[in-house]
């Protein structure tokens, strides 16, 4: 029987923070990294990705080399995915990684798979699985890591923060639709054909009878409007007011990251097998 050990790499930084933690403190496990690539990540996320690798001296392996989300959104007649129906996550993140780990588990393997729920994260589970040669295990939270601490760690160790983290609160797709207004806005700024491309994808959407469009209860036609992208900055700009009028402003914090949790809410939190 063989043990191998795997991490899962989201581009963002709890994920990036074990495989840097575990390289630190277990490279004897001799771990195997992955990541699954939907084809429609942030280019800042590449370069992290890049950077990461040359912190662990192995490349980080990359899964879903052949479906994609635009296959996966033909599968579904063009219907966008949401909240109420998270096809993405399940066939670009779930699905993909089950099928990499099966034949490992069938042939007798044990598979440890280490993933980053962080110690402050108590409303947080790791995957379950229903095979008994499946381990999961959370570094983090055994050895009390909060979020400071996994910051303190991607710093010490040379490798830094994803780049995306100027303008934006988490990983995720492109045009993930747990963004908030503000993050469409400085996609618009940043990334403007992915916006654009966010676009096309929602107008086929509609026009095939899909429900939902990418931010709840407004197109990105009517967000990229000028007056509307100036009021969704006033307000993003009255919530972090209203934040640091309540307590001190972390100095090693940039204006995007002021306590960001609070600001962008937990909808974010929730899409778990795409943002850590």
């Amino acid at each position: 029987m063989t043990e191998r050990h795997v991490l899962g790499i989201s581009g963002g930084k709890d994920s990036a923070a074990l495989a840097v933690y575990m390289r630190q403190h277990a490279p004897e496990l001799d771990i195997e990294y992955f990541f699954t690539d939907t084809g429609k990540e942030l280019p800042e996320v590449y370069e992290f990705l890049g950077r990461l690798e040359g912190f662990l001296g192995k490349p980080i392996l990359r899964l879903n080399p052949d479906r994609d989300f635009d296959f996966w959104l033909r599968e579904y007649n063009s219907f966008l995915p949401s909240p109420q129906t998270r096809w993405c996550t399940r066939q670009l993140k779930i699905k993909p990684f089950e099928e990499w780990v099966r034949p490992l588990v069938r042939a007798g393997d044990v598979v440890h798979s280490y993933v980053a729920i962080r110690a402050d994260e108590d409303y947080r589970e790791g995957y379950i699985s229903g095979q008994e040669n499946l381990r999961v295990h959370l570094p983090f939270r055994t050895a009390g890591i909060d979020k400071a601490g996994v910051t303190e760690i991607l710093e010490a160790a040379g490798v830094g923060l994803p780049d995306y983290y100027r303008w934006r609160s988490r990983s995720g797709c492109t045009f993930c639709f747990y963004q908030q207004k503000i993050e469409w806005a400085r996609l618009l700024e940043e990334h403007p054909e992915a916006f654009e491309e966010a676009r096309g994808y929602e107008k086929t959407a509609l026009e095939h009878g899909s429900p939902f469009t990418w931010s709840q209860g407004e197109s990105l036609d009517d967000l990229a409007r000028p007056e509307r992208l100036a009021q969704i900055r006033a307000d993003h700009e009255k919530r972090v007011a209203r934040l640091n009028a309540r307590k001190p402003i972390n100095a090693l914090a940039d204006d995007v990251r002021v306590d960001i949790d609070e600001v962008y809410g937990s909808a974010g939190k929730l899409c778990l097998a795409c943002h850590k």
